[in-house]
């Protein structure tokens, strides 16, 4: 049993020989199956330009979940600050915590969401990576423009996304909610988290520091199923460690047979070691020991899995045995 609650990051991995548009069909069920399952909330993550995630925004896939769900939240985990005008991003969640009173959440990130330099400043229109200042300008004027100028009644739930510990010390500064990505950084995880909770100012959005971790989570009926699970994200991620960013999302059967590097299988090895896969005791396990390690209130699993209803099997693994004494 797990005394935290437990949300879910939606990454829309597409699986190589099929279409984006088959992985975009495929969420509506994952969001109604996960609002039955109990799960507190769902995040979409912005990415761009990539074969192994598909290029939706996070604002359409959260209009799209609230309107076929009932009591999950939804919101951007994240929507990149710098790829948008702080006004459109305030009238974009502001509209939709309208329309979905007290489900909208506004999670914030940095980074263009893409490895190519010409996809990123095409999002920014020509400009270059954002400065630490203005970074922390767009957010603080997304937050001023949700109140001063959209002004539709119930706001979204705002959260800072952060995978170091200057990301922190802005959540920290601006008083904000953090969410940690310990499944992209976990060497991170504890020094930014010590950072915020000692600098932490309260604000009209938070009274106190408040940490959600995000964990990559793939749970099987066996540890050898959990593995297997595992190999097509573990064939991406050798491809990041080579600098290789266009890499598609294989099946299994193609994972498994792989050539890694010892370098490569090393360097997968010591991150699955942060992370939570195997039987739903092993990951459990895992999961609590984070949580502990962290002191976080609440836990979001990412689940990188190729098929589906396989990945859809590992949240209810989950969440089934995470209310079992």
């Amino acid at each position: 049993m797990i005394d935290v609650p437990l949300s879910a990051l939606e990454v829309a991995m597409v699986q190589a020989g099929t279409r984006a548009v088959d992985t975009l069909r495929d969420t509506t069920a994952f969001a109604q199956r996960l609002d039955a399952l109990g799960y507190r909330r769902l995040w979409y993550a912005e990415h761009h330009h990539s074969p192994a995630i598909g290029a939706f925004p996070p604002v359409v896939l959260t209009a799209h979940a609230a309107a076929s769900t009932s009591a999950i939240r939804l919101g951007s985990g994240g929507v990149l600050a710098p790829n948008h005008a702080p006004i459109m991003l305030a009238e974009q969640f502001g509209t939709l915590a309208a329309l979905h009173p007290d489900r909208i959440d506004l999670g914030i990130g940095r980074g263009p969401g893409t490895f190519d330099e010409a996809t990123a400043r095409a999002l920014r229109r020509g400009a270059g990576p954002t400065t630490d200042d203005e970074y922390l300008d767009d957010v603080a004027a997304t937050l001023r423009f949700l109140v001063e100028e959209v002004a539709l009644g119930t706001l979204p739930e705002p959260w800072l996304l952060a995978s170091s510990d200057a990301g922190a010390a802005l959540a920290a500064r601006l008083g904000l909610p953090m969410a940690f990505a310990h499944h992209i950084r976990p060497d991170n995880t504890l020094t930014a988290l010590d950072h915020y909770r000692a600098h932490f100012s309260p604000s009209p959005w938070c009274e106190s520091p408040r940490v959600l971790v995000c964990v990559e989570t793939i749970c099987a009926e066996t540890e050898d199923e959990a593995k297997w699970l595992a190999g097509p994200m573990n064939v991406v991620k050798a491809g990041l460690l080579k600098g290789h960013s266009e890499v598609p999302f294989p099946s299994p059967e193609e994972a498994s047979a792989h050539p890694f590097t010892a370098e490569e299988r090393a360097g997968v090895t010591a991150f699955g070691a942060h992370q939570a896969y195997g039987t739903p005791e092993t990951v459990l396990r895992r999961l609590t020991e984070v949580a502990k390690a962290t002191g976080a209130e609440e836990l979001m699993l990412v689940t990188p899995v190729y098929a589906p209803a396989a990945r859809l099997r590992s949240y209810e693994l989950v969440k089934r045995h995470a209310a079992t004494p």
